[in-house]
């Protein structure tokens, strides 16, 4: 994805989508297409592939100047849920904005992200329509409005 954003350019933007869903991950995909987001996707579908994708390519290697985390809660391996916790407990991750886009609308979950330091809790639309809005909305705020910090 090499589009310009509206309004900031981020070289080096880094996003990780952490979705097991095939088809959620290419609806994603397609939106963040669409919207125009100048990022370098990176696709997992489990926790496990995701902690190993920031441990190696943003802890050891640096190779993640800026990076974004959209996580699903619902995870083979390793829950959405441990990924969050295990990512905001280490000082070196910890800065890495993580969205929770997930279907769950459990006010358990809700608090339990929270708690642990999510930046953001999203429930994924049922509604085509709504997805895309909500997709709008993410870029709007995280991409053009938020300074992202710097790994």
């Amino acid at each position: 994805m090499t589009d310009n954003l509206d309004s900031k350019s981020i070289s080096s933007l880094s996003v990780l989508l952490v979705e097991d869903n095939i088809a959620d991950a290419r609806l994603i995909e397609e939106f963040l297409k669409e919207i125009s987001i100048n990022a370098v996707l990176h696709i997992v579908r489990d926790g496990k592939e995701a902690m190993e994708f920031l441990y190696l390519n943003c802890k050891y290697n640096g190779e993640c100047k800026s990076t974004f985390v959209i996580l699903d809660l619902n995870l083979p391996k390793m829950s959405g849920r441990e990924v969050l916790k295990e990512i905001k407990s280490d000082d070196e991750l910890k800065r890495i904005p993580v969205v929770i886009l997930t279907t769950s609308t459990a006010e358990e979950d809700i608090n339990e992200c929270y708690n642990n330091h999510a930046n953001c809790y999203i429930t994924k639309p049922l509604d085509f329509d709504e997805f895309a809005n909500t997709m709008n909305s993410i870029k709007s705020f995280w991409f053009n409005m938020a300074e992202l910090p710097k790994i």
